[in-house]
């Protein structure tokens, strides 16, 4: 029985992870047991490696200033587990939480006894519960970011009005595929037939897997880069402006305290994604609103200010896709003297790879440092990080009690130096929770 919100987050995360085939058969039943809410959904669905997150956010912004009510998909969440379902940004209550784990739970049950490969996973759950509540009305619109790949990710039952592919980069190898066309493939898997597709920066080879794919279903594609473009990107004082260009559209001096070219990169996808929505509904396109809605963007964890005496930021650059925009980053956009690098890695990620590129950055100096997994995930052991290194190990220390190492950092850093939070998402919101920064 489930009678708390503790016993609904219980009954979740109890359920296994992964099953040996992937398959959307499992998660078309449970949905179709539960009288199909995703057929009830407007929905935009995002993929992508990198930049989901910061897309569904301007995205979701703009939208909003639109008039629009705006339900989010998202994972991982970053401080509390009903982030990953939100309304205009704000987490779904304890008790909504609760009353739909309770309404899943006998359907759940009842699968676990007649499937012959067992019941719903973890994410299928919350998928199923996300699609349920948004069913209900609660939002005119719902953007739906991807949990891992695309084509048997269990987000990918929607038909969606509009499709975003963000990125493409080396993440999830193992499940993915061990090449870019390969990985592209599986993000490719979520455009749908005569359903318009908007595509962020992606290099030749696995765009032209998603161009194939597109061309197939006979999907409007467009692409950065080619069809509409951040352009003129520049940084002063924390706040990145750019201007959007397209046939179609020309918006001047767009500015985003989400520093970086790829945070331009990603508010062209969101500004174009929110022109082919419109333009569907055969509604009006208001650059007020792609204005304002840039304007008003923040998402934690991506290189995040959080304090400016000494200089702290937060990044959660899990995988070494997001660490060369970081090290592209610093070396463009940074004159500090020298920047603390704190890097708390999953094992099951490029670890050694992420440390050597953060090390190519000629004004790091790199400690390596532990955090609690989440569930069963293992985060590398800095010391034998430390040793796969090489020579570079010289260059690096190691301090394995994270919190000690801020500690021992921060006295450290005089007016123009930075002490740079990175690696795990898991790990910088531990670090949120221990610096107390407002999720806000």
């Amino acid at each position: 029985m489930i009678d708390s919100y503790e016993d609904a987050l219980n009954f979740i995360h109890g359920r296994s992870q992964f099953k040996k085939i992937p398959t959307l058969k499992r998660m078309r039943k449970l949905l179709a047991e539960l009288g199909s809410p995703d057929k009830k959904v407007t929905a935009i669905h995002v993929a992508g490696t990198n930049g989901k997150g910061s897309t569904v956010a301007f995205l979701r912004n703009i939208l909003e200033e639109d008039g629009y009510t705006v339900g989010t998909f998202t994972s991982p969440f970053l401080i509390k587990f009903n982030e990953r379902i939100s309304v205009n940004g704000v987490s779904l209550p304890d008790a909504e939480i609760l009353r739909l784990a309770q309404k899943l739970y006998p359907v759940v049950k009842k699968l676990d006894q007649t499937l012959p490969e067992g019941g719903p996973t973890e994410f299928e759950i919350i998928t199923a519960m996300m699609f349920t509540y948004f069913a209900e009305g609660h939002a005119d619109i719902v953007i739906i970011e991807v949990g891992l790949g695309g084509l048997f990710d269990s987000t990918n039952v929607v038909v969606p009005k509009v499709s975003v592919i963000v990125t493409i980069g080396w993440d999830h190898m193992h499940i993915l595929g061990d090449t870019l066309p390969k990985i592209a493939y599986q993000k490719a898997g979520i455009i749908k037939p005569n359903v318009p597709v908007v595509v962020g920066r992606v290099d030749q080879a696995p765009l032209a897997v998603i161009t194939h794919t597109a061309s197939e279903k006979k999907s409007p594609i467009a692409v950065l880069g080619a069809d509409f473009m951040a352009v003129n990107p520049r940084e002063r004082n924390w706040i990145e402006s750019f201007d959007f260009t397209s046939e179609s559209h020309q918006i001047n001096n767009l500015a985003t305290s989400l520093i970086g070219d790829y945070q331009t990169d990603n508010a062209a996808v969101a500004i174009q994604a929110y022109i082919a929505y419109t333009q569907q509904a055969g509604k009006t396109i208001h650059k007020t609103s792609i204005i304002n809605g840039i304007k008003k963007t923040r998402w934690a964890g991506r290189f995040e200010r959080v304090a400016t005496e000494p200089t702290i930021v937060l990044d959660g650059a899990h995988n070494i896709s997001a660490v060369d925009e970081v090290v592209k980053l610093l070396q463009n956009d940074f004159e500090h003297d020298q920047v603390f690098i704190l890097m708390g890695i999953l094992a099951d990620k490029q670890a050694a790879k992420m440390v050597k590129k953060m090390a190519t950055f000629d004004k790091a100096k790199i400690i390596l440092t532990h955090f609690a997994g989440p569930g069963k995930r293992q985060a590398a052991d800095p010391k034998k990080l430390d040793q796969q290194l090489g020579d570079l190990g010289k260059e690096v220390e190691v301090i394995a009690d994270w919190q000690q190492a801020i500690e021992q950092i921060k006295p450290l850093l005089n007016d123009n130096d930075m002490l740079l939070i990175t690696g795990s998402l898991y790990f910088i919101s531990d670090v949120r929770k221990y610096l107390k920064v407002n999720s806000k």
